[in-house]
């Protein structure tokens, strides 16, 4: 017998030239697209449809090639095979069920690829019917949480998973897409929520429901109530915040080690023997090719998380040993491609080894710990837009964290120590620290090693002004907390000092240039405040008195520095030009900075005199400092330990617009059509009662 082979919906004999012959499940699609109700000559055609196995690629090729008028000819055809697929998700076989959903997916993407230019209400009556359109969706949505609840089919799970992904990312801009209307109107929250409490469900389904949680939280979140953000805001639930906190971990942790993977790789092969040869000229072009695709959606989930709901701020510390540490037992083999959507798939292992009891030998971490870490990879290249907006919601998240009150209690908690080995740039100026040298310190401590880390390394021509702004709004944040509650951190103040100081330099060094494109003395006067924070609260919170002295050291030290930047805003602020106003604000700020220069300087110089000493040991500065602190005079400068809290709505609404958009787009592409691929799905249904 001549052997068959299949392609695009026809099948063929290979040796024979006769015309090849079409499948039944394409015969009977065809069928559809004509004008012609399919089921007055056939009366059991649906009944017969949801048997066969579908054909996505046909069905939504078929629909694409049509015109707007030949579309409309078949809409009543299209109306009651929306209908038809509704109802076959209510049969007792899951082959019916399974085909019907997959039906769905197609049916919705065709029509929308279509219809891109018209509204989403021409989508609505082409697919249902205005008339209809309230009921069908009501019992759609009502189907596919009876599904996700029910104790049933994982694949089926799944299935109902992608179809509601498919049906939210239809379209670009999320809040175009009125379909979701419906799903505001029939909610699915509790039946997500179940998914994650779950552990069972949450291995196989976790991250695509967070995911679709994610997305509808951004529907038309600015013009109207979203109830999907209402029930986010109030979940109290331990186990459900819990493993919505697992599921956002493993999928970071799988991103950080990703990353490990190929810095190791990189590191043992040609190219590491090649930049140690030639000292390392070319280390910032090896830097680069070890870029891995970012996950903004799970970061998305996060953000939401933090900034929604006051509870899960508890699940940021909640321990665990570390992913990648410890060897799980093995899982059985999913029955179905459990793929997430714009990232590589996360191994069920991994997830499972965070729910095994801790060993003391093991080295716990916890959700905070693996977002520092990926912050700290995605923060180093700022230079392609995806990555610089990577880093801008990370750094937007440790806003949120850095003003709740319960967060910086347990960031600065002396009972609460961590290992946290933060992914530093590598520069040609300084030696890889050993990771096994690493303190074990409050997580405070990594917040601000992030902080310090960026201020350093990003100091360059396409100078990321908006990230600076808020790298060192978030340790003002945390000064502020120290200084109200008396917390006296051990922390190595000096490079974060050192850090801003040279931050200053760089933004006077390179004036002209930027001025061209931002208000540098913004960021001028933030960094000399925090100055002032620490001059005029730094007893209240520096660890000890001699780390005041150090304060006073650098200064006296780094004199210079602040005598140009005076210079600079005293030039225009005596101006009429347009940082008139803006200079001003540096130079009243630097009041205090400068009567300590003024004050210490001379009698300094005086002491070196007397003792014939041409260059002073910092202990012998630091003692001129101690001996003449009493006649030193300060102003007391107001406001120094308030801020502006964070709002989403008033300052970042087109960032998070955008942000939605460009998810919602790679969640699409990447639900292709293997991840809807029928033959695992029927493993489990493989006889027809």
């Amino acid at each position: 017998m001549a052997q068959v082979e299949k392609r695009g919906g026809l099948l063929r004999k290979s040796s024979a030239s006769k015309k090849p012959l079409k499948e039944k499940v394409v015969l009977m699609y065809d069928e559809i697209f004509m004008t012609e109700d399919p089921s007055k000559c056939s009366p059991r055609f649906w009944e017969e449809l949801f048997l066969m196995k579908v054909n996505l690629e046909y069905l939504e090729g078929k629909l694409e090639s049509l015109d707007g008028e030949e579309l409309m000819k078949i809409k009543d055809n299209i109306n009651c095979l929306f209908q038809h697929c509704i109802q076959a998700l209510g049969e007792e076989h899951p082959i019916r069920v399974v085909n019907a959903l997959q039906t769905l997916c197609a049916l919705i993407r065709g029509v929308h690829q279509k219809n891109k230019s018209t509204s989403g209400f021409d989508i609505i009556n082409m697919l249902m019917g205005f008339d209809k359109a309230e009921l069908c969706m009501k019992n759609l949505m009502e189907s596919l949480d009876s599904l996700l609840c029910a104790e049933g089919s994982e694949s089926l799970k799944s299935l109902c998973l992608k179809l509601l992904l498919c049906l939210v990312t239809v379209t670009d801009n999320i809040s175009q897409n009125t379909i979701l209307e419906y799903v505001m109107i029939n909610s699915i929250f509790e039946a997500i929520l179940q998914i994650l409490s779950h552990p069972p469900s949450r291995r196989e389904h976790g991250y695509d429901a967070v995911v679709l949680l994610a997305l509808l939280v951004n529907y038309r979140k600015y013009e109207s109530v979203n109830p999907y953000i209402v029930k986010l805001s109030i979940v109290d639930d331990e186990a459900t915040l819990n493993g919505m906190g697992l599921v956002i971990t493993q999928a970071l942790s799988e991103y950080n080690r990703q990353y490990k993977d190929k810095e190791e790789e990189h590191q043992s092969g040609f190219f590491s023997a090649l930049t140690n040869m030639v000292g390392s000229m070319f280390i910032a072009d090896a830097h680069e090719k070890l870029s891995v695709q970012t996950n903004e959606a799970i970061l998305l989930a996060l953000y939401e998380a933090v900034h929604l709901n006051r509870n899960f701020i508890t699940v940021l510390a909640q321990s665990h040993p570390e992913m990648g540490l410890v060897t799980a037992p093995a899982s059985p083999t999913p029955t179905t491609p459990v793929t997430p959507l714009g990232t590589t798939p996360p191994s069920s292992d991994v997830i499972s080894s965070v729910e095994l009891s801790l060993d003391a030998d093991v080295q716990t971490s916890n959700l905070l710990i693996t977002f520092l870490k990926y912050s700290s990879i995605v923060m180093q290249d700022t230079k392609d837009e995806h990555r610089l907006h990577s880093g801008k919601l990370c750094l937007i998240i440790l806003t949120c964290i850095a003003e709740d009150q319960y967060a910086n209690a347990f960031l600065h908690d002396d009972n609460m120590n961590f290992r946290v080995n933060l992914h530093r740039m590598p520069m040609r100026h300084r030696k890889k620290a050993a990771d096994k040298n690493l303190p074990c310190r409050p997580l405070v401590c990594a917040v601000l090693d992030l902080m310090v880390e960026f201020i350093v390394t990003h100091m360059m021509k396409e100078f990321p002004m908006d990230l600076y702004l808020r790298c060192v709004q978030v340790v003002h944040k945390l000064l502020c907390y120290q200084k109200k509650c008396r917390v006296r951190l051990h922390y190595t103040w000096r490079e974060l000092w050192s850090a801003l100081i040279n931050l200053l330099k760089f933004l006077m060094s390179n004036e002209t240039v930027l001025l061209a494109k931002h208000n540098i003395f913004t960021l001028a006067l933030m960094i000399v405040n925090l100055f002032n924070m620490f001059i005029t609260y730094g007893d209240t919170f520096l660890p000890t008195p001699s780390s005041y002295d150090e304060l006073y050291y650098e200064i006296i030290r780094m004199h210079q520095s602040f005598d140009n930047l005076y210079s600079m805003v005293l030039r225009l602020s005596t101006n009429a030009g347009q940082w008139k106003e803006a200079a001003s604000k540096v130079t009243h700020a630097l009041v205090n900075i400068r009567a300590i220069i003024n004050h210490f300087n001379p009698k300094i110089e005086s002491y070196a005199a007397v003792n014939h000493i041409s260059q002073l040991s910092e202990e012998q500065v630091l003692e001129v400092v101690r001996a003449n602190y009493d006649t030193l005079t300060l102003k007391l400068q107001d406001g120094l330990d308030q801020y502006e809290r964070y709002s989403e709505q008033h300052k970042e609404a087109a960032f998070f617009k955008e942000l939605v958009r460009s998810i919602s787009t790679n969640v699409r592409r990447n639900l292709a059509f293997h991840t809807l691929s029928q033959e695992a799905l029927l493993k489990e249904f493989s006889t027809i009662s």
